[in-house]
């Protein structure tokens, strides 16, 4: 790739990654680009040489507000000698496609005929092929071809029943087409144009690539257009409106289309990109959750989509069980033959109560029930779920084993590591992490009202809120660790409190699992500086040995992650402290174009002029987009306003 930085395009569940001369050269790693829809590349290779040589980059390519990108680009030339010609290139990504319009505009006062050639290839790989751990998988069998068409190139890709294509097209057509470059993959072709300037004149060329995955029919689905915001407050036009804005604007990028419960299309907010552009039931429950006030119709459609994929049978393999929640879905070739588990996996602890707890607050917020009554066998099979499988009644807590053909950790902090002593051990299974035992309560509390008020059923709501009442009292009773005065981050599997001092904490706030004095004491022990950079409270607090600032749950800061906090803050009625929060979040996202990365390096605000980037972190990313409605809605609470 010509350029160093990276241009993301993204729109109906289609993104392009692209280097800041809109090229792509079929990276892998940290940073993999080219044309992606349903986690595989379509686009592995898009070259554009002039007269032989790739043109240089005069303005780089930047992505605009309405979804494209604009590069000028200009052949070989010298001070005496300039260019004869510019190349201004345009792109843009719509559903299952990228197009291209190149505009040559001649600097001559004579007529000259500019040679174009674009190099494109699909090698239609799996992300999970793409990704830094350099894994490899088997594919018997498989078959890639390519071949010359009238106005372009297509691309096939076959293996047993999977057959994904990708076509490239332009107009006018292409003068010739050849197999090629040597120095390319057996597949790529050259496309080739010779084009006549007129004196200070021009030419186009339109390009466009539509990527045909398997399972799809060629007319890709577009998600439903999101719901309206309601009761955005008039703001000053700060750095929270301005984040707000942003967020909500990546948002309307993110959203896909899932199948609902009763097999309706529904739209729902995609975890991000470049990794997770897909249904995620936590990422997407914390982002509908956090958009409650503001869009409620992500709400519905992500519990519409999350009921339609609960689990019904036992599969250790995704670890699919009898009302759990998915954690993630996946549509690429290795989830399709079962290589990888991430199809349907099951692999949360924490998207189950998390299910619940959203839907009572979406009844509350709205102040319709016609979701909850849909959803009532739903809700109770993940209730059952929660007793039964998810350990509660054998247990007592939430818990979790490690899976070691999937995730190690199954809370949000899902790294291998992430879950951890103050010596840097990671604990063994079966865990209970802190927060879910939160979320566990807050559900069984939430479904026991929905019981009441909705479903009329006293008897079962009185049962849950027994369950709840003996978890309360349970957890404060194991998790509190006196001499730190703080709560442990997990227990392990012998019930050992897992003692690293970590963020976590917070989230018990949000769900009221702690009484008001230890409440109140977890939330400003989050402010002190150990934790808080700044920008944000930290992951975990520094000057504890596994803490690193770079560590992605061991040290570094998320956006959501601390929107949760804050709002835990504000129910304990910690006002000065949200305050806080808010404003180094939303000061990190001024550094930034007023949008929140998935996640910061923890390095404190003094040590730099702005935020350090973490460098994989995910942007946009759904649930740090819907974190500063979520600094809003925890700032209003404390000025009274609702």
């Amino acid at each position: 790739m010509t350029g160093t930085a990276r241009v993301q395009l993204v729109r109906d569940a289609t993104f392009a990654v692209l280097g800041d001369d809109g090229s792509v050269n079929g990276s892998r790693g940290a940073a993999p680009d080219g044309l992606f829809l349903r986690d595989a590349r379509h686009l592995s290779r898009w070259r554009l040489t002039v007269d032989g040589d790739s043109p240089g980059v005069l303005l780089p390519s930047a992505a605009r507000p309405d979804g494209t990108a604009e590069c000028v680009l200009t052949p070989a030339g010298t001070r005496d000698e300039p260019a004869a010609y510019t190349v201004f290139r345009r792109q843009e990504v719509t559903a299952g496609r990228l197009t291209e319009h190149l505009r040559l505009v001649s600097n001559r006062p004579d007529p000259v005929t500019a040679r174009v050639e674009v190099t494109v290839d699909a090698d239609f790989a799996d992300l999970f092929e793409l990704r830094a751990d350099d894994r490899h998988y088997p594919k018997p069998d498989s078959v890639r071809q390519a071949h010359p068409t009238a106005d372009g190139a297509h691309f096939d890709y076959r293996r047993a029943d999977w057959h994904a294509r990708t076509t490239v097209t332009g107009s006018p057509r292409p003068d010739a087409v050849h197999a090629g470059p040597a120095d390319a993959d057996g597949t790529a072709h050259r496309l080739l144009w010779n084009l006549p300037l007129p004196p200070h004149g021009e030419a186009e060329l339109r390009l466009t690539v539509e990527a045909r995955p398997h399972g799809v029919p060629d007319a890709t689905p577009v998600a439903p257009a999101p719901g309206p915001v309601a009761d955005l407050p008039p703001g000053e036009d700060d750095d929270l409106d301005r984040a707000c804005r942003q967020g909500l604007a990546d948002l309307d990028l993110l959203t896909v289309t899932a199948t609902g419960v009763d097999g309706e299309p529904v739209a729902v907010p995609a975890a991000g990109i470049p990794w997770f552009l897909t249904l995620f039931g936590r990422d997407s429950l914390l982002t509908s959750f956090f958009l409650l006030p503001y869009r409620p119709s992500a709400a519905a459609g992500t519990l519409s989509a999350l009921a339609a994929t609960q689990g019904r049978r036992h599969d250790p393999f995704s670890g699919e069980q009898p009302g759990r929640i998915v954690h993630e879905i996946r549509h690429g070739e290795l989830a399709h033959f079962r290589q990888i588990p991430y199809g349907r996996y099951y692999g949360a602890v924490d998207a189950t109560p998390l299910f619940l707890v959203l839907l009572h607050a979406h009844h509350e917020t709205t102040e319709d029930p016609a979701l909850a009554v849909r959803l009532e066998q739903h809700a109770r099979a993940a209730v059952d779920w929660m007793l039964g499988d998810g350990g509660l009644t054998r247990h007592g807590y939430l818990v979790y084993t490690p899976d070691p053909g999937g995730l190690v950790n199954q809370n949000w902090k899902d790294s291998a590591g992430a879950i951890c002593f103050t010596d840097g051990t990671q604990a063994r299974g079966p865990i209970a992490v802190s927060e879910a035992q939160g979320y566990a309560y807050d559900a069984l509390l939430r479904t026991a009202r929905l019981a009441r008020e909705v479903w009329h059923d006293d008897a079962y709501a009185e049962e849950l809120d027994r369950h709840a009442d003996r978890l309360r009292a349970r957890f404060t009773r194991d998790f509190w660790m006196p001499d730190a005065g703080f709560p442990a981050l997990a227990l392990d599997g012998e019930g050992r409190q897992v003692d690293a001092l970590a963020s976590d904490a917070g989230h018990l706030l949000w769900s009221g699992i702690l009484d008001d004095e230890h409440a109140r004491r977890v939330g400003r022990r989050l402010l002190a500086p150990d934790f808080f950079s700044g920008w944000a409270i930290r992951t975990l607090a520094a000057g504890q040995r596994p803490y690193h600032p770079l560590s992605y749950h061991r040290g570094s800061a998320w956006p959501h992650d601390n929107a949760v906090i804050a709002l835990g803050l504000a129910r304990a009625g910690l006002h000065d402290e949200v305050r806080t929060v808010a404003e180094g979040l939303t000061s990190a996202a001024a550094h930034h174009g007023h949008r929140l990365p998935e996640v910061m390096a923890g390095y404190d605000r003094t040590r730099a002029t702005g935020p350090v980037p973490y460098p994989h972190s995910c942007s946009p990313q759904a649930w740090a987009a819907a974190t500063p409605l979520a600094l809003r809605t925890a700032l209003d609470a404390g000025s009274g306003s609702s």
